[in-house]
Order: C-alpha cells, then structure tokens, then sequence
C-alpha cells in the first residue's frame, strides 16, 4: 500500500509479460488473458488467506508491557470463510472474460481506441452520444456487487484477491511479432465521502499516475474541467491501458450527492456495458437505496450477481471454525479453554462482526495484563463483557440493534441492513465448501511448511511495516524473509528469525542504495557536452548516444 495526501493507495507488482498455455480455447491467443497468472485453485486460496500469527511460550513469559505489542500480531489474523472462495471465482471469471471483447489482437480493440478519441475531439458534447458510437462493439464485461456490514471483511478479502495478480503487466512482444502495451490488471479506488463525480474522476487519473508516473491528473482534471468531459478521459484511459477490472469501494457515499449519484451509476453502466470495462461495486447495506429505483442499473450493478455478505451466524460451524482458531493465539501466562459459556459470551458481545472479534479478543488481554488483579491471568465472561462495555462502547448501539433484533433501531444504522433472503441462498452456497475447507486448514495448521509459512508472513509484514527499506519492494523483502525462515531450523524463536531478516534486508537495502547513488553520478557526468565529444571521437550518430543514454524515449513506449 502507498499513502498519499489523502488516502492509502492500494498498489501492486509491476512485471513483464510471461504468456502461459490456457486451459480454455476461448482464452487462447489473447496475450492479456495468456500474461495473468494460471487460474488459482482452493489450494492457492487458503495460502494466500490463511494468516495466522503465532505466539511462542517464551512470548508469554515476557513481561507485560512487551506482551502488550506481542498481541498487536493478533491485528493480522485472517482466517479463510467460504465467501473468500466464492469471491475469488467471481473475480477471476470477470477478469478473463471482460478481456474477451477487448483482445488487443482483434481489430475491434483498436476501433474502440479510435472512436474514443475521436469523441474526445468533441469533448463537450461527446458524453451525450457515447453510448450510441460505441454500443455496435460488443462487451463480455460483467458487473458484481458486494454488499456487507462494515467490519465483516470486504475491502480486506478484495484487496488480498487484487493482490495476487500483477497490477502492471508490460509487453513486449507475443509469438515472435513486436507488441509494445502497458496492461494494468486491476484498479481500486474508493468513492468520495461527498459522493463528488468530479473527485472520483481525478481519484482515477491520480491512480494510474502514481502505478505509471504519467501525469493525466494535471492534464485531464485541472479545476475548471467539466466533469462529463472527465468521464470521457476515464473511458478512453481504461480503453488504452486495458483495464482488467476497475474496483469501486465505499459506493454508500454516493447517496450523499443529491444530484450526481445517478450520473455516476449510469457510468458505471457505461463502463461496463459500452467499454467493456468489468467493474466490482463494493459498499454497505446503505448502498442497496440507489438501485432501488433504476432496474438497468440495478440489473447492470449485479449482471454476475451480488455478494451479500453479513456476519456469521451463532450455530453456524462457520462461526465455531472462525473462534477455535483465533482463541489459539493467546498471550496470557495460563491458557483459558474456550467453554461453552465463554462461546455464547464472545459471540454475545461481537455477534459475529469479524473485526469486532478480533479487537474484543486483543482487548480483553489487554485488559487481563493491565487490570487490577493480574495474579491470574484466565478470560473470563466477567471480563469480556466489561471489555465490551468499555473499550467497545462507541458501538454498543449497533451491536445492541443487531442483537436485539430491532429493525426500527437498525434503520438508524443503514450500514447494518441486509436483504435476508439473498443471505439465505449465499449461505446455502457456502455451505457446501466448509467441509473441505476446514479439513485442509486443520492439515495445514498442524504441518511444518504451514508453520514455515505462517512465520514467513508474519515476519514479512512486520518488516515491511518497519517502512526503513526504501530501495526494496514488497517481493524482494519477502524473499529476504523466506531464505532466512527455509536456512534456519523450525523451532527457532521468531524474534531471532526477525533480527536476522532486518540485518539481511539492511545491508540489502544498503547495497541497492550505493547502486543508486552510483548511476546517478553516472547519469550527472554524462552530460550533453560529453556526450557529443564522445559521438565525435567513436565517429557514431549523436541520436545513438542520446538513445543509450535515456535522453531519447521510444516513441512507442510513450503511445503505449
């Protein structure tokens, strides 16, 4: 993730185009569907889901100021729930076949290219007949939405989904001919909280420039730029650089603009059913009122259909799965078995909201180290439900509406209403997966790879949260952490491990860094003038040189 000004940007690997053989005819000889990786199985899921932090015996008999940051780790726990298989199909599907329709091979890609820019030409009136020039080409793009309370996991489980994907594929050449693109896979970004058209279009041009270093936020969204003119750009732009699928997060602001969120959703359509761009709309309950009264929106915001995603049910083995692991990661002196009644406590009190799960159970820690009576350190009902009452309680009247059932108080709350019907057949669904979901994750929690994995990446996001490693990217601090967790022996204590991958990325990163300084001193004694004393000595072109040199861009790259 990079900040920015405003926001965290969601950003991720930038790599060259490796085309690889597709189990689909349809998906064969289209060199943006051959360069995204092979179709993941449950197998990649759960490795990819699967986080589980780990506290060691000699982590529990530290002193409790120490264990008080051992239990932050807790903040990293996710834990793999049917949805997470589900949401990765739907994604993976929408991806691949949105690039059908837009084979940059086929002609039809470079015809939408063109009429873009020829509508651009009429930037003012364009927007009125976009629709009409374009709507003869056809699009495979589907639309999903995903509706869910807030804390339930949906920005969390999508953003872990994008990232397994490149989010920059650079081509070069495919089957031997020269094929010179830019591809970005996927883009997020999130909606204004005012629901401005205007900030989501420069949001859009500030993404790419910050994966790209173009600048199209200064050429394309200056101040008094009108906004349909905008929205042209971001149609032309997602066009060019082949945008796999365009996430859209937060979409509940929109319902903030009184006159804009319709302008907005028919882009979206646009987007989708003209450009061909797939898109995932992803929001609170509270985002359900804007498609209430426009069916094409409706019909287009959901054309692969709609996640409904509520929090887990009390009896549901879901649920039990979800507390039996997370109760494993204690950090107390003695370890308190999970009871029954300890179960109907915790769930009482989080009622199944996930993020509230895991801040509950730091917190009553927390609560344990530091309380007034610390001789024995047990969970206990008593405890959890003051945690609740204390350190939870700017949320205690959401949590009370849900647990009392009370529909009058949840319309306060509209980020907690869901349609109960669409969650009944997603958890039907579901249901089908959880047995052999929770038979790989037992088998994986009790192997030593799992635990070498496990160490790898909760190693690796303390690291890089460190944010000292500058001249390193998130791939090769990860490489630094696994050779150091393969070299050593399991049992080693994960602060030694730690110590030893810091010192590795350090002197890495110190390398990288001489390396820099280096090229540029290279680069500040090439100057023009020693540059053409050097074309005249070697008798060469001085536009060769120049080329050399980086003075000169390929005019191809600078198209594409």
């Amino acid at each position: 993730m990079v900040k920015t000004n405003d926001e965290i940007v969601l950003k991720g690997e930038i790599e060259q185009a490796v085309y690889k053989t597709q189990p689909l005819v349809e998906y064969e000889n289209n060199p943006f569907i051959e360069a995204l990786p092979t179709i993941f199985t449950e197998d990649d899921i759960l490795e990819h889901f699967m986080v589980t932090p780990r506290i060691s015996q000699q982590d529990k008999q530290s002193e409790a100021n120490i264990r008080y940051h051992v239990l932050k780790r807790i903040k990293n726990f996710i834990q793999p729930l049917p949805v997470h298989f589900e949401l990765e199909r739907r994604l993976s599907t929408l991806i691949r076949r949105g690039y059908l329709a837009r084979n940059p091979l086929d002609k039809t890609f470079l015809q939408r290219i063109r009429l873009l820019h020829e509508l651009r030409e009429d930037e003012k009136q364009a927007h009125k007949y976009i629709d009409d020039r374009l709507n003869y080409i056809r699009s495979t793009a589907d639309s999903l939405s995903i509706i869910g309370i807030s804390g339930i996991g949906k920005t969390t489980a999508i953003e872990r989904l994008l990232l397994m994907y490149p989010q920059v594929i650079k081509h070069e050449s495919y089957k031997a001919q020269m094929f010179n693109r830019t591809q970005i896979t996927w883009l997020k970004i999130d909606c204004p909280y005012d629901g401005s058209l205007s900030t989501l279009c420069k949001s859009f041009f500030k993404a790419i420039d910050d994966l790209l270093g173009t600048h199209y936020l200064e050429k394309f969204g200056y101040f008094n730029r009108i906004t349909s003119t905008m929205l042209l750009y971001m149609t032309s732009l997602a066009s060019l650089y082949g945008i796999g699928i365009l996430v859209i997060d937060e979409i509940q602001h929109l319902a903030n603009s009184k006159n804009e969120h319709e302008e907005m959703l028919n882009f979206f359509v646009t987007l989708s059913n003209t450009v061909g761009i797939p898109t995932v709309l992803i929001g609170t309950s509270k985002a359900q009122q804007l498609f209430k009264g426009n069916f094409r929106q409706a019909r287009r915001a959901a054309s692969d259909g709609s996640i409904f995603w509520d929090r887990m049910a009390e009896d549901s083995e879901e649920w039990e799965f979800f507390l039996e692991t997370l109760w494993n990661i204690q950090c107390l002196k003695e370890y308190t078995e999970l009871t029954d009644e300890l179960k109907k406590t915790f769930y009482e009190e989080c009622q199944g909201i996930t993020a509230v799960a895991v801040n509950l159970f730091i917190l009553t820690q927390e609560r344990i180290l530091f309380g007034d009576d610390n001789s024995q350190e047990k969970i206990t009902s008593k405890v959890l439900k003051q945690t609740a009452k204390e350190d939870l309680k700017i949320i205690q009247p959401m949590l009370t509406a849900i647990r009392k059932n009370d529909f009058k108080a949840m319309y306060k709350y509209e980020d907690l209403m869901i349609n109960l019907d669409d969650l009944m057949i997603n958890h039907k669904k579901g249901a089908e997966y959880e047995g052999n979901i929770k038979s790989a994750m037992r088998d994986r929690l009790n192997s030593i790879e799992y635990l070498r994995k496990d160490k790898i990446e909760s190693i690796r996001i303390e690291l890089t949260a460190l944010g000292i490693f500058n001249a390193l990217n998130i791939k090769e601090i990860k490489k630094i952490v696994e050779n150091v967790v393969n070299e050593n022996p399991i049992d080693l204590i994960e602060s030694e491990l730690k110590r030893i991958a810091i010192q590795k990325a350090m002197d890495m990163n110190q390398i990288r860094l001489n390396k820099e300084e280096v090229k540029e001193k290279n680069i500040s004694d090439m100057s023009l003038v020693n540059i053409r004393l050097k074309t005249l000595k070697n008798k060469i072109h001085p536009y060769e040189e120049l080329k050399k040199n980086a003075f000169i861009c390929s005019p191809l790259n600078e198209f594409y």
